[in-house]
This record gives C-alpha cells, sequence and structure tokens, in this order.
C-alpha cells in the first residue's frame, strides 16, 4: 500500500499541499521533450548516477528511495503545459509511470509523493 499521494492542483493551494514533505521542485516551464523531463526529475530528486534515463528506469528509482532521507518527499513539478504541449505522449507516458510509482510505493523509510501543479 503507498503512503505517498499524487495530486494536482493550482500553484495558490502548494503549500497547503506540501505539508510536512521534503519539496522538490521542477520548474517543467523549458521541459518540451522526453529527455528535458528526465533530467529534470534526475535533478531535482538527486537521482543516483545509475539512473538510466527511461521510463522503465524512472519507475525503478521512483520505487526505491533508498539515497533520500527518511520520510516524504514531493515531487512538484510546475507548468507541465509546457511538455504537454511540446510532447504530448511523452508527458502522459512520464505522468503515468510517476502515477504508479507513487501508488507501488517503497519498502523503505522515504516515500514519494508529486503534485503537478496546473497552470
Amino acid at each position: 500500500m503507498s503512503k505517498g499521494t499524487f495530486r494536482q492542483g493550482a500553484a495558490g493551494e502548494a503549500e497547503f499541499m506540501i505539508g510536512a514533505a521534503t519539496p522538490h521542485p521542477l520548474d517543467g516551464a523549458k521541459i518540451t521533450t522526453s529527455a528535458e523531463a528526465m533530467n529534470a526529475i534526475a535533478e531535482a530528486l538527486d537521482l543516483p548516477d545509475h539512473f538510466g534515463h527511461n521510463l522503465d528506469a524512472l519507475y525503478d528509482v521512483l520505487t526505491d528511495l533508498s539515497w533520500l532521507p527518511p520520510g516524504e518527499h514531493m515531487l512538484i513539478w510546475s507548468e507541465p503545459s509546457a511538455l504537454q504541449a511540446g510532447d504530448r505522449p511523452a508527458y502522459d507516458a512520464i505522468r503515468t509511470v510517476l502515477t504508479e510509482a507513487v501508488a507501488d510505493g517503497t519498502a523503505g523509510e522515504s516515500f514519494l509523493s508529486v503534485l503537478i501543479l496546473t497552470d
């Protein structure tokens, strides 16, 4: 059972939704390709060097957050509309992986939540 949450909400509500989670902001304003999204997610969550920059590898690292301190870690994706407009299939695929990773959860003390901010 998942400890984390997957939410979509307005930027003005972000502080309330983040709560006590450790925030990991992802500025999507200039992300228009899958590769840019993978790089930005890797940077935001400080993913391990072995991260393979593909959807399967993304799922794998997001369901094992052992390199992060214990507790809830929230990926906060602002302005996802840039990727939606630039490459809708890539956005849909990454969003699906994020949703599934949150739903599947992790076995460790660190767990993922995702907040996608609507423009």
